[in-house]
């Protein structure tokens, strides 16, 4: 055994207790035919990322069910790596060229360009892996992948082509989210809605043939018209019978465009006429098909005004939107300006609008993939935590369009797609091929274009464990157990793993999705760059520990719920630990013994906390198993706190210190053994604090990190002696709350009458109250004492208690102390009441002075009402 330092020093500690199961390989799974598999496969931070309080979060999650499937003997594999996020990661080095060296990237070109990309990304890249390690992460680091290592990419590589030979993915030119800032086409999910204030300008366009007649349509992104090709009415409104089929003129543009009569028209909205432009609306496009409208595009890929937009070209949209409006007022063809509040697409790694815009991308066929991703859910094949997040799912997937998978960018996965310069063929292969497949040309040029990040991380789950390979890691660790991530990725990421699983291994990625909220800050509000309020985890970890900034996210937290970070929280969480510190030491400073088994004969206190020991086991078992995380970890911290440190240590204090020696042995096997048992309770939520103490303790095996999981056992369940120790203690600490009440010292020892039916529990008992009620002697009676009218009481729901209020105070002398406090006291509440009751001193002194000087005045007339209880109480 070994002796522990005076104070707990996470900062040493954990970085020492970190290397020591690296370097054990605790963390490394094999595969055991003998064990159940139980595997997670991280959620890839991107290679661009620092640890962020919702990383922390995650991890935390993770490891601690990693943890505890371990200590149950599952060979627990918990999968790393990043995310080589195309667009974030591409943002970033440019930023770097342009700034360092004054470079864009085509002026490099592009081979040269990824040199400098994963150059970047060798020096950078780990920097979130370290940070995750000073969380305490325990996953299988010799496992680490990354979306463009050799293996994913040919996973990528083969799923691309596989479902391109079944039909699955398809080049078309559809109406795509477009940003003009990233210059990339976006998926939906990668849209983020924003209510926005805007104008809805109504604009007349002329007929054709009937002079000084108009139709009138309204719009929110005037600049549009330029690429409109028709109006649409609703073939069933009877005022503009008369001119379906007609023309009018575009203004400005001077095309003449057909007026069409299509269902699409809403016939309460605005006046019935709607633009069509379907190079630039997806809706305007499905009409346009229908009718054989023109599509003509006329933004170009950074939001400008192209050649198709007359003399507008090369403005921005925005600044074209001001000119065009001001030309068609000047020909009187703004009809009306209205206030209008409407939803904006916006890029969500930007945040810039995004354009809908007509353009060539590769896209995902997305109804058939769908129906079995969607059966695997609704059957129970796969649960969410909390189950209503199931909802969110299922209407994603029932109401999604074709995913659009190409991204105009140089970083990511290349699309696997060779045009054929002569023949116009594509060829699409598993490996890259040296000429066209169908006319044998070598004049070939592969697709510049890059697959969305997300395409490679839908197939995480498999990919990491060796596929398309027959792995055996594959054979054995798939599928996954459970999948933690937060409710904002069910759209990106789960969906696209859940149909990526089915349709390529034919089976679930995984069986669970624990969904985790967001973590936001003390007031309730997202931690962002723009409102300054984020928090770093790591120096949480640094200031306080890490196991204090993992209880702190774990403790008051359920699934699918946001919660509020509190610094003070993490304050108390190391409190917590230098009180299990503490409590600790105390232990090994009166441990004798060199083993750790429970003794045959057994106190009353002993089968009181081993019993109350073997309900939490049970309980917090049941709790994590069914990821009620911080359910669980609130009951240890309740045993830990009060149970054992308050309770069980003083309890045993009388045969530790005494001079039966087999008393003594008994005492410190059954403390031991609880302190032993608690730790490995404790262990997954804050896992360096519990392996320093167990290695100081006697104990079995190298590390409690791969020590056994406590189990529940009938012969350590006392439901008789548990309750009656629990009545002597109610007594104890009604005893001790109303001599607190009246400010009585513990060095004040007075008589202690017990009144009750049955006796004996408190006759039993009586060393513990003598003790830790400050009694100097009991007497357990079954009626009032004689002069019990003058003697202070307290009662519980099965007893009363009497104390002698001689013995307890010296009344003269208290009936002094508590006027003079008063006196005090109304003095400093006069003084605050002319603070508060002056106008001047309310309009220049800041909010938060004034809210102190109330805060004084409540404390201060709280305490006035407590002497003037005191004061009656002692002369009654």
């Amino acid at each position: 055994m070994k002796e522990l330092p005076k104070v707990y020093e996470p900062q040493t500690v954990e970085q020492r207790i970190y290397k020591a199961w690296m370097d054990a390989g605790c963390f490394h799974a094999d595969i055991d035919p003998e064990k159940k598999p139980f595997t997670i496969v991280m959620p890839p931070p991107n290679v661009t990322g620092q640890l962020h309080m919702g990383h922390a979060m995650d991890c935390t999650l993770q490891d601690i069910l990693i943890r505890f499937k371990r200590m149950q003997g599952y060979a627990a594999l918990w999968v790393p790596g990043t995310d080589h996020a195309g667009i974030a990661t591409q943002i970033k080095v440019e930023e770097e060229l342009r700034t360092k060296e004054g470079l864009s990237r085509h002026d490099l070109g592009r081979e040269k360009f990824l040199e400098r990309v994963w150059d970047w990304k060798n020096k950078y890249g780990n920097r979130i892996v370290e940070q995750q390690k000073k969380m305490g992460a325990s996953c299988d680091w010799d496992r680490a992948r990354f979306t463009m290592d050799e293996g994913c990419s040919n996973a990528v590589r083969e799923v691309f082509v596989s479902l391109y030979e079944k039909g699955l993915i398809y080049k078309g030119s559809r109406i795509v989210n477009w940003c003009p800032n990233c210059v990339t086409a976006l998926s939906d999910a990668e849209v983020e809605y924003k209510d926005k204030p805007g104008k809805l300008w109504h604009l007349k366009y002329p007929i054709v043939g009937e002079e000084g007649r108009y139709v009138i349509v309204a719009t929110t992104r005037p600049e549009t018209m330029l690429g409109d090709t028709g109006v649409a009415v609703n073939p069933a409104d009877e005022r503009y019978q008369d001119i379906i089929g007609k023309k009018c003129l575009l203004p400005l543009m001077d095309r003449e465009i057909p007026i069409v009569a299509d269902d699409y028209v809403d016939l309460e909205f605005g006046t019935g006429c709607v633009k069509m432009t379907p190079a630039h609306d997806p809706n305007d496009f499905e009409v346009g098909l229908r009718h054989n409208l023109e599509t003509i595009r006329v933004l170009d890929d950074n939001g400008k005004i192209n050649e198709f937009g007359g003399k507008y070209q090369g403005l921005d949209r925005y600044e074209a939107r001001k000119v065009i409006l001001a030309d068609l007022e000047a020909l009187g063809l703004l009809e009306k300006i209205e206030e209008h509040q409407h939803n904006v697409g916006t890029c969500y790694r930007c945040g810039n609008d995004v354009e809908p815009i007509v353009s060539a991308q590769w896209f995902v066929k997305m109804e058939p993939l769908a129906r079995e991703a969607i059966r695997v859910v609704k059957d129970g094949e796969i649960k969410y935590v909390p189950e209503r997040f199931t909802k969110n799912y299922i209407n994603w997937m029932e109401n999604l369009h074709d995913w659009c998978i190409s991204r105009q960018l140089w970083w990511g996965h290349q699309i696997p797609v060779w045009y054929c310069a002569d023949c116009g063929h594509m060829t699409c292969t598993r490996e890259d091929p040296t000429h066209c497949e169908k006319c044998g040309s070598a004049n070939i040029e592969r697709d510049p274009d890059v697959l969305d990040t997300w395409f490679s991380s839908a197939l995480w789950p498999f990919s990491t464990l060796g596929w398309p390979e027959k792995a055996p890691d594959l054979d054995y660790f798939y599928p996954t157990s459970v999948l933690v991530t937060g409710y904002d990725i069910i759209t990106f990421w789960v969906s696209r793993m859940i149909f990526s699983g089915c349709e390529h291994m034919k089976e679930v990625p995984f069986n669970t999705v624990l969904i985790h909220g967001l973590v936001r800050d003390d007031k309730g509000r997202k931690m962002s760059k723009s409102l300054g309020n984020g928090i770093d985890p790591l120096e949480m970890a640094e200031q306080y520990g890490a196991d204090a900034l993992r209880f702190n996210l774990i403790t008051g937290n359920s699934p699918g719920n946001d919660m509020r970070f509190y610094v003070e929280k993490c304050e108390a969480m190391r409190n917590f630990a230098n009180k299990i510190w503490n409590a600790s030491r105390f232990v090994m400073m009166n441990l004798t013994i060199d083993e750790c088994h429970l003794p045959e004969k057994l106190e009353p206190e002993d089968k009181w906390i081993l019993s109350k020991l073997n309900r939490l086991i049970r309980e917090v078992t049941e709790n994590m198993e069914a990821y009620e995380l911080g359910v669980a970890s609130a009951k240890v911290y309740d045993f830990i706190w009060s149970d054992y440190c308050d309770w069980y240590i003083e309890l045993t204090k009388a045969r530790l210190q005494g001079e039966d020696e087999a008393a003594k042995i008994q005492a410190q096997q059954v403390l031991c053994y609880v302190l032993l048992e608690t730790l490995k309770l404790l262990h997954p939520y804050m896992p360096f604090i519990t392996e320093e103490i167990w290695q100081a303790l006697p104990h079995e095996g190298d590390f409690l990190m791969t020590s056994s999981w406590p189990t529940a056992c009938d012969c350590l369940d006392f439901a008789a002696e548990e309750s009656a120790m629990e009545t002597v203690m109610d007594a104890i600490r009604a005893v001790r709350n109303r001599r607190a009440e009246m400010n009585v010292p513990p060095s004040r020892k007075s008589t202690l009458y017990i009144v009750a039916e049955d006796t004996s529990i408190y006759e039993q008992g009586t060393a513990y109250l003598q003790r830790l009620a400050y009694a100097d002697r009991v007497e357990v009676l079954t009626s009032d004492p004689e002069g019990f009218e003058d003697m202070v009481m307290a009662v519980t729901a099965a007893v009363k208690l009497y104390m002698p209020m001689d013995q307890l105070v010296d009344k003269k002398q208290e009936l002094q102390r508590i006027a003079k406090e008063r006196k005090n006291a109304e003095g400093e509440l006069a003084r605050i009441a002319a603070k508060l009751g002056n106008p001047g001193f309310l309009a220049k002194a800041p909010e938060a002075v004034v809210a102190a000087e109330k805060e004084k005045q409540e404390k201060l007339t709280k305490l006035l009402q407590q002497l003037a209880d005191s004061e009656a109480r002692l002369n009654k």
